[in-house]
């Protein structure tokens, strides 16, 4: 009983905690994913940096003029 005398349905009790793992499991797979999705843009975003450089001079180093 609690302090007005009534008894909190236990079932209902259940369903709360139900819906609160559920929810956390929801949370936790969506911090994730979007984890997963950071590291992906962080990646494209290195490979944009190095292609970016590369153009600056794209002739340099594409001839090599060797004698023997």
């Amino acid at each position: 009983m609690d302090a007005l005398g009534m008894v909190a349905p236990t079932g209902l009790i259940q369903d709360m905690s139900t819906a609160l793992s559920a929810a956390k499991t929801g949370n936790e797979a969506g911090v994730a994913l979007l984890s997963k999705a950071l590291d992906t843009q962080d990646a494209m975003g290195a490979s944009m940096v190095r292609m970016m450089e590369q153009s600056v001079n794209p002739g340099v180093g594409g001839n090599f003029d060797m004698s023997v």
